[in-house]
């Protein structure tokens, strides 16, 4: 019985950390990208992130930034003509 008991607190304890959002994930995904974070927001960021959402988080945030880079490489080239 206590075994049981042991373990529901286990599950309700697993289960009271809330996982963060699209956008919580995607602002630690870009302070990454920089390079700049704060030891409490990475402990934050830590517990509450998904694994898998970073890594979605991360090749968006890559496509974005190449082609972003590849605008602004044809608006150059474009002014120059």
């Amino acid at each position: 019985m206590a075994a049981d008991r042991e373990a529901m607190d286990t599950d309700a304890s697993v289960q009271e950390v809330r996982r963060a959002g699209f956008w919580a994930t995607m602002r630690a995904v870009l302070w990454g990208f920089l390079g700049i974070r704060k030891r409490s927001g990475y402990a934050s960021d830590a517990t509450s992130l998904d694994p898998r959402a970073i890594v979605v988080a991360g090749l968006l945030g890559g496509v974005l930034f190449v082609l972003a880079i590849v605008a602004f490489v044809r608006f150059v080239i474009a002014l120059s003509q």
